[in-house]
């Protein structure tokens, strides 16, 4: 039966991506002293540690101690260009061209950084348009941005939501706002994936209607990159930034992506190159053009990619456990990690489904096109209580206020078998709860 434990094992051991697992440190659960692992579904907060990072932090731990500041140049991935290691891979993840990618920073900094090059308002448009509900830190930052451009972020902030009575943000809606109210929008800033419902947007019909009402088009892909397939340029978008912490595996606070479409990169004649260099942008030196950033000139000759926004030298070792990462996605491939995400996701919300309970409500779309591989689930009484039940059965995943618990299949290391796992643990704690 489709329902019970041994199906589950049984997709497992048909599962061609099944010993990826084995690739990384599964926590033990902290609910039990038998060693028994936990049921992580938290990829989308924080990704397991690929085994390999280790090996791969002490290389360069050694590297530094065998060859002090010539492992700028002569180290196994000379540092000075270490940034540069990664522009491949971390295109193919987002479907972009290597020029328009860059690994820096994090991504609230990131966006401060596009936003600065990329929210230009004037009289007539100076409204920047998000959509809810929306993470507090973009929310900031957008809010910030407008006053440092003198506007008031009561009015000048524009907002999509979802209807009454519904969770999520249909696209026509979005559609209608921009052809209604589009040419007063400077610039428009979604989420690639909500971070509170998981669902997904479709990029490509959102920049054609930010860019028909004459607006920038920006994306936030903290909860997209690594968890579904992107195509940053076909799509048209024109700026995008992204964390490598969930799903992309690379530890807490690790160095985050941003992506400037090539239109926006000066690659054609001098008159092109004239009009890039007069874009507004923080500077530093490592967006300097490389040919002559050790020349120690004063006038700042901006490299025609991404790298341009770069302000500062690589971080090595907080690049080192992306690398690992990075070259894991470019092994496997996008295409093998979303057939098994629908595949996982799907079967997660069947077995919810299953247990019938008044108790929670799943608000992720079920179109699994609308999706990753998160659920959200509405907890309707007693949500941290639910929250708390799951957590003392050796289930890792999150809640957000007010009453949303988040889980996380992740392709990578999740199994069938963690899926019926979670679900019997959250029958028993709904009932337990009085909901089922």
């Amino acid at each position: 039966m489709s329902g019970d434990e041994e199906h589950a094992r049984r997709l497992d051991r048909e599962d061609p991506l099944r010993s990826w697992r084995e690739r990384f440190c599964i926590p033990p659960s902290p609910a039990h002293d038998d060693g028994r692992e936990s049921i992580y579904l938290c990829g989308n907060s924080l990704g397991l540690q690929p085994k390999a990072v280790r090996t791969f932090l002490e290389r360069e731990l050694d590297d530094w101690a065998r060859l002090g500041v010539e492992g700028h140049f002569h180290a196994e991935i000379p540092w000075y260009r270490y940034h540069e290691a990664l522009r491949e891979p971390a295109a193919r993840l987002v479907g972009a061209r290597p020029h328009e990618v860059v690994l820096m920073n994090s991504l609230t900094v990131n966006l401060h950084l596009l936003l600065i090059s990329f929210y230009r308002p004037t009289p007539a448009r100076p409204r920047i348009l998000l959509d809810g509900p929306c993470f507090p830190s973009d929310v900031y930052a957008a809010k910030s941005q407008l006053r440092l451009h003198g506007r008031d972020p009561e009015a000048d902030l524009a907002w999509v939501r979802p209807r009454p009575g519904e969770h999520t943000v249909r696209a026509e809606d979005i559609e209608e706002v921009l052809a209604r109210e589009g040419s007063s929008i400077a610039t428009v800033l979604l989420g690639g994936v909500n971070y509170l419902t998981g669902q997904r947007h479709d990029l490509r019909r959102l920049a054609r209607a930010a860019h028909a009402a004459g607006c920038l088009f920006g994306v936030d892909l903290a909860h997209a990159a690594g968890n579904v397939p992107l195509a940053l340029h076909d799509d048209e978008v024109d700026f995008a930034v992204w964390c490598s912490y969930k799903y992309l595996n690379s530890g807490a606070g690790a160095v985050a992506g941003a992506f400037v479409h090539e239109r926006h990169l000066g690659r054609g004649g001098e008159e092109d190159y004239a009009a890039f260099r007069a874009l507004p942008r923080c500077e530093g030196w490592w967006g300097n053009d490389p040919d002559t950033r050790f020349a120690m000139e004063e006038e700042f000759l901006p490299v025609r990619s991404a790298d341009a926004w770069q302000l500062s030298n690589p971080p090595i070792y907080a690049l080192a456990p992306a690398k690992v990462a990075y070259d894991m996605f470019d092994e496997v491939g996008m295409p093998a990690l979303r057939r098994k995400s629908e595949r996982l996701t799907a079967y997660l919300l069947e077995r919810i489904d299953a247990i019938g309970s008044e108790a929670f409500e799943v608000v992720t779309p079920r179109d699994p096109a609308q999706r990753g591989c998160q659920l959200s689930i509405l907890v309707h009484e007693r949500p941290r209580e639910l929250h708390a039940a799951l957590a003392a059965a050796g289930v890792v995943c999150d809640f957000r206020e007010p009453n949303v618990v988040r889980v996380a299949p992740t392709p990578f290391y999740n199994t069938f078998h963690d899926c019926w796992a979670f679900a019997e643990v959250l029958r028993q704690a709904a009932a337990a709860h009085g909901g089922a």
